[in-house]
């Protein structure tokens, strides 16, 4: 295997990983407040059509954005009135958001579209197009050259490889994502609000008796929860694809609940969670290279599994401990 293979790998691992990311940050601000949020699939499901449905009808992939945000945010809502309001069983309400966005999805995209479930292929102003940054070896440079773009970076450097398959080429959505690493560890430790969010999620009565407000610093968890989910869902419909299929997500928000366990709610932990996850994935979809790694033949759906294997292996304490926010998942009721 020589060292583009590699890199073009890894590449693919930053573009899979890139949804785990959002939704496994999403359930961090959620559960770091006590809210135990397992409706990420959906959110990021619902998000996923609604983006790719506005962005095919405007050709606007900004708008698409916001729709899919909008429609996130709406389940989000709906989960914080049923576990925080009502104070109902939190898991429950993340299986029924999880079973309405596959249900309503579906049957919204046939009743627009007639297309079985689908959505139309989205062109190009519907789609977050890959970003070239400077001195990349991308398709520009290839048209100019009049060559083959695999060809020129076969004939590149080590380094220019680099650059030009793992660093550049990446849509906005992706760099996004990866600056909202710093911004959520920044938040949650370095702001006073993040210090009362984590507060709610080990003793919320503590906080209540400071005089802030539990309902509403959970309400505010659950909303940047949301935000987050629409953009993974977002990115999955119209940037890593183009256009939306029924049950696109994949379990994938399942897949960053366990990194999110795996990263012990760290906020640079699930950001390497999520890439080893998201490497994964992309060797499963390349069972070649692990041919070529391993010399024997690797079943591609035993890498699908390991990310879960390896979260009951953390659960049982075979690596370090993963302890959740002592208030997670349940209502707080205020004494009289």
């Amino acid at each position: 295997m020589d060292f583009l293979t590699l890199i073009q790998i890894f590449d693919s691992s930053v573009r899979l990983a890139t949804p785990l990311l959002l939704a496994c940050l999403a359930g961090l601000f959620s559960e770091r407040a006590g809210i135990f949020d397992i409706g990420l699939e959906g959110k990021m499901l619902m998000a996923a059509f609604f983006s790719a449905a506005i962005a095919a009808t405007t050709g606007n992939a900004w708008l698409g954005l916001l729709a899919g945000i909008g429609s996130s945010l709406v389940l989000a809502a709906l989960h914080g009135v049923a576990s925080i309001t009502f104070r109902g069983n939190q898991l429950i309400s993340g299986v029924a958001i999880n079973f309405l966005a596959v249900g309503l999805t579906v049957l919204i995209a046939q009743d627009w579209f007639q297309q079985g479930g689908r959505t139309p292929s989205l062109l190009d102003g519907g789609r977050f197009s890959p970003i070239e940054l400077p001195f990349a070896i991308g398709p520009t440079e290839a048209e100019a050259a009049g060559r083959p773009l695999s060809r020129l970076l076969a004939e590149a450097g080590p380094l220019q490889q680099a650059y030009s398959e793992l660093i550049s080429g990446h849509s906005v959505l992706v760099y996004l994502s990866l600056l909202a690493v710093p911004l959520t560890a920044w938040v949650l430790f370095g702001t006073r609000f993040g210090l009362r969010l984590r507060a709610v999620g080990e003793n919320p009565a503590a906080v209540d008796t400071a005089g802030v407000s539990v309902v509403g610093l959970r309400f505010a968890a659950v909303g940047i929860c949301g935000i987050l989910c629409g953009i993974a869902g977002a990115y999955l419909s119209t940037a890593l694809q183009a256009g939306f299929v029924k049950e696109m997500s994949a379990g994938r928000g399942f897949i960053a609940l366990a990194a999110l366990i795996f990263a012990k709610w760290r906020p640079w932990y699930a950001l390497g969670a999520c890439l080893l996850f998201g490497l994964f994935q992309a060797l499963e979809l390349r069972p070649d290279v692990l041919e070529a790694i391993f010399q024997t033949k690797i079943q591609g759906q035993l890498l699908g599994a390991l990310p879960y294997i390896m979260t009951v292996v953390i659960l049982a304490g075979f690596v370090g401990k993963a302890v959740p926010p002592k208030a997670g998942g349940e209502p707080y009721v205020k004494e009289r």
